[in-house]
């Protein structure tokens, strides 16, 4: 198969990985400079913003697992190849060199087994790291059941390490993807947690720390899958929850579920991008907010209201009375909709000095047009009247709606 054909087949593969970020484009060259719809160009972002773009391909789409929920599934009929480590490792470098890219994020099908599969993945990151001394950003995908060995010999070579975990709760995997076990998963996931905190301690110890023992500078991630099955927003948070306090994970990445397959345990529609997103905003309270995933959502409450962003539905759900921003923590502040942490700072530096009237706010430039049913400022309220939790929710709802509508 001339390799072409394979580059074409096995970024498309890809693309149902999202533990790398992806521009979604598929701008065509016509006639132009540049080329975004081919060759498997995603993505990703560096702690200081900067863009960094990736070639995002699969070493193989042959896998000896048959998940119900995966396109690449041993019993699917479809187009299969496999790159060599060279054939990788020269297009990395020759696309570097070209300004294509600025890394590499390698992920895989299980080709004869886990142990086999990772070695191949280790050899690609070796030669070039040890080779072609190519010192660009690596994210490799880490294929769960392999030895630890392997795992920690990876991680000696790459920037960032995802082990996808893809479904939520045992019986969801046992379900669909009964060829896996979560423990499969999650011990490499406690072996890479412990390695870096190891790691951490010893750099801090020794301040000539050999560059070339660094394990995982941009730590680890994973991914999971929402809406495969029979499965609420719940298990995901909670699962989400679990795995950055158990594991420190860096981030996890949420796929919006795609029919790729049929199954008689699977929807036949896809599921609505929306829910994806709510869910993305959920994980950015609980890494960046204090918010837990038990107070998300609750066994009453297992799913996100899709019409409102998941802080204020959180609000709406647990409004007793409104908060009194003179007195209220920096944790009571920053679950207010529409308050920040750079607004939360503001109002407890400021009203160290004087009592804050809402005139102040204005003139800090804090906003409280989504805070404004919410809170009193110096014991008077500014919102509209309800009743009752139902009526707050029509009454903000019908305020967004008529937003979105002058807005459009």
């Amino acid at each position: 198969m001339e390799l072409a054909e394979k580059l074409k087949i096995l970024s498309d593969a890809a693309k149902y990985d999202v533990s790398c970020s992806s521009s979604g484009s598929n701008r065509k060259n016509s006639g132009g400079i540049g080329n975004a719809s081919m060759s498997g160009i995603c993505h990703s972002w560096s702690e200081d913003g900067r863009c960094i773009s990736l070639l995002k391909i699969l070493f193989t789409n042959h896998c000896i697992y048959n998940c119900n929920y995966c396109i690449n599934a041993r019993s699917l009929d479809s187009k299969r190849a496999a790159f060599t480590v060279d054939e990788v490792v020269n297009l990395t470098i020759n696309f570097y060199k070209r300004n294509y890219i600025e890394g590499l994020f390698l992920s895989s099908g299980i080709f004869k087994s886990c142990d086999y599969t990772m070695e191949k993945l280790i050899e690609v990151a070796k030669r070039l790291r040890e080779v072609e001394n190519f010192n660009g950003y690596i994210h490799m995908k880490a294929i769960p059941g392999a030895s630890e060995y392997l795992i920690k010999e990876l991680g000696r070579y790459v920037d960032r390490m995802s082990i996808n975990i893809e479904l939520p709760t045992e019986r969801s995997l046992a379900l669909l993807a009964p060829e896996k076990k979560i423990d499969d998963i999650t011990k490499p996931m406690d072996l890479v947690s412990k390695t870096l905190k190891i790691n951490t301690f010893e750099r801090e110890k020794y301040k000539n720390y050999p560059k070339k023992n660094l394990f995982l500078p941009a730590g680890q991630t994973t991914q999971m899958i929402v809406g495969a099955g029979d499965i609420h927003d719940r298990d995901v948070m909670i699962r989400s929850q679990s795995l950055y306090d158990d594991y420190s994970l860096k981030r996890v990445y949420y796929s919006a579920y795609v029919p790729v397959r049929e199954s008689s345990l699977l929807p036949r529609e896809k599921t609505p991008l929306l829910r994806e997103h709510r869910i993305y905003q959920a994980d950015f309270l609980m890494r960046f907010y204090g918010f837990r995933a038990s107070e998300l959502l609750s066994d009453k409450k297992k799913d996100f209201d899709l019409r409102l962003d998941p802080k204020m539905d959180w609000a709406i759900e647990n409004y007793t009375n409104p908060i009194e921003i003179n007195k209220a923590s920096l944790e009571e502040l920053l679950k207010i909709p529409g308050f920040g942490p750079r607004s939360a700072r503001k109002i407890i530096k400021a009203r160290k000095s004087f009592a804050l009237t809402f005139e102040d706010l204005k003139k800090l430039r804090i906003s409280t047009k989504r805070a404004i049913n919410f809170i009193t400022v110096s014991g008077k309220y500014y919102g509209r009247k309800f009743d009752t939790k139902e009526s707050l929710r029509d009454l903000i709802l019908d305020r967004e709606s008529s937003e979105q509508l002058t807005f459009f």
